[in-house]
C-alpha cells in the first residue's frame, strides 16, 4: 500500500505543476518560453527559500522532472559548489549538478533529428 502512496503523491505533484502551467497558457498571454523562465527560476528561489526541499520529499520525481526541479538541481549544485569552493562555487556549481540533463538533452535532441523528417504544418 505504501508503494501506491508514494506513486500517488509524485503523481499529484507533477500533475499539479503541469496543471498550474497550462492554466497560466490559457489564462494569461504569456508565451510558453515565459512560463519555461518562470518555473526554473521558480524552482530556484522556492529552493533558496527553502521551500521547495518539502515539496520534494513530499512529492518526489513529481517534483524533481519538470521545470522548477531544474532550477532546484541548479541551486543545489550552487548551494554544494560554493560550500566547497568559495564564490567561485557560484558561477561552477549549477553547471556541474545539471551537466548531465543537459547532455542527454543534446545526444537525444541530435539522435532523433536523424529520423525525423521536419516539415511546414
Amino acid at each position: 500500500m505504501s508503494t501506491f502512496i508514494t506513486y500517488l503523491q509524485v503523481f499529484v505533484t507533477g500533475g499539479l505543476l503541469c496543471a498550474i502551467a497550462q492554466i497560466l497558457i490559457d489564462k494569461t498571454g504569456w508565451t510558453p518560453a515565459r512560463i519555461v523562465v518562470l518555473y526554473v527560476t521558480g524552482g530556484v528561489a522556492l529552493t533558496a527559500l527553502g521551500i521547495y526541499d518539502h515539496i520534494v520529499d513530499w512529492g518526489g520525481a513529481g517534483a524533481t522532472v519538470p521545470l522548477t526541479g531544474f532550477g532546484y538541481s541548479l541551486a543545489k549544485g550552487v548551494e554544494k559548489a560554493v560550500d566547497a569552493h568559495g564564490i567561485l562555487g557560484a558561477f561552477l556549481g549549477g553547471l556541474q549538478a545539471t551537466a548531465g540533463g543537459i547532455a542527454a538533452a543534446i545526444g537525444f535532441g541530435i539522435l532523433f533529428s536523424c529520423f525525423a523528417r521536419p516539415g511546414d504544418k
